[in-house]
């Protein structure tokens, strides 16, 4: 978590709750560059939104600037948070469900010319009584009062009483109810999300073992970035979650070759021979240039003595075979 980051989010305004929910659930998980990169899924939890709101929010914060979206491929997409260049003026005005409910007719908004007359409104004064309608087609709509149809009528197939303001239907006394509607399953995160979980607690846990060795040795905090972010990933995917912390500090802490120290331990470095650095965390000593070359004097004379045992052993036999 920045507090950087997060202190320069909270005063931003121009955004709907969804869209700051969003914009602060990034910021608790960025670095103090503002790089982070959480899975849809895992803010959607967060924050207790759908993925569609999450989605939707995410792409109303970049078009306004806050958030930088990069989509990389076979990999997690990452996000860069940018508080000074949010602009809500850049951003649309609203979602399509924002406006799509600014287009719906009010409740109480007033019917048009040709709009039919509610059931219970009473009929015009010149309407013809039912008494004197010609035929059912144009009779006149019987009123309030008029007498209720009989128990054993027929009803009428399909029909449905109108609805109210709200758009749900009145049910009567003598309909029956709909059925109920199925339960709405738990969403649960998928194995991806979980696995994308892991992957980014060892890498904060990887970044904050280096850090740390690398202030205790130059007495600076070393740089942070989107491309040391990368190869601190690639690091632990290399060795494992549970290594990757140890053998980060052990590199640190422990390794003084010259071209790594002339290179105030670059974590480049520390990716090129990751393997080579597990070996030697393993084994508890680091391999330095005065150690490389006395192992390999010391494999020199051993293979010049191997070489003179087999002279003296082929003089012993070719002697014997003259005796």
């Amino acid at each position: 978590m920045s507090t950087i980051i997060m202190a320069a989010c909270w005063p931003l305004q121009g955004m709907s709750p969804a869209q700051k929910a969003v914009l602060i659930s990034l910021a608790d998980q960025a670095s103090d560059d503002g790089v982070c990169w959480p899975a849809v899924g895992t803010i959607a939890k967060r924050t207790c939104l759908s993925e569609r709101a999450v989605r939707d929010a995410l792409a109303w914060l970049q078009a306004s600037g806050a958030v930088f979206r990069e989509y990389r491929p076979n990999t997690s997409t990452s996000y860069t948070i940018n508080p000074k260049r949010y602009d809500p003026a850049k951003a649309p005005e609203g979602s399509k469900r924002a406006n799509s409910r600014k287009k719906a007719v009010p409740a109480d908004a007033a019917p048009g010319a040709n709009a039919a007359p509610p059931a219970n409104a009473a009929p015009p004064a010149d309407a013809a009584s039912p008494a004197d309608a010609a035929s059912p087609a144009n009779a006149a709509s019987p009123g309030a009062d008029a007498a209720p149809a009989p128990a054993d009528a027929a009803p009428l197939g399909g029909q449905m009483p109108p609805p109210n303001h709200q758009l749900n239907h009145h049910l009567t006394i003598s309909e029956s109810l709909p059925a109920a509607s199925p339960p709405v399953e738990k969403v649960v995160a998928t194995p991806v999300d979980a696995v994308e979980t892991q992957l980014q607690a060892a890498c904060k846990a990887t970044w904050q073992a280096y850090s740390d060795a690398y202030f205790r040795r130059y007495g600076a905090k070393p740089v942070r970035n989107q491309t040391v972010n990368s190869k601190v990933k690639q690091f632990v995917q290399r060795l494992g979650h549970t290594e990757s912390p140890e053998v980060a500090a052990f590199y640190v802490d422990r390794v003084s070759e010259r071209f790594v120290v002339q290179r105030m331990h670059d974590i480049g470095l520390l990716l090129s021979g990751a393997e080579g650095y597990r070996t030697q965390w393993v084994a508890g000593t680091a391999m330095t240039e005065t150690r490389a070359k006395r192992a390999d004097q010391s494999q020199s004379n051993f293979d010049a003595a191997d070489e003179a045992m087999a002279i003296i052993r082929a003089n012993r036999e070719n002697q014997g075979a003259r005796a």
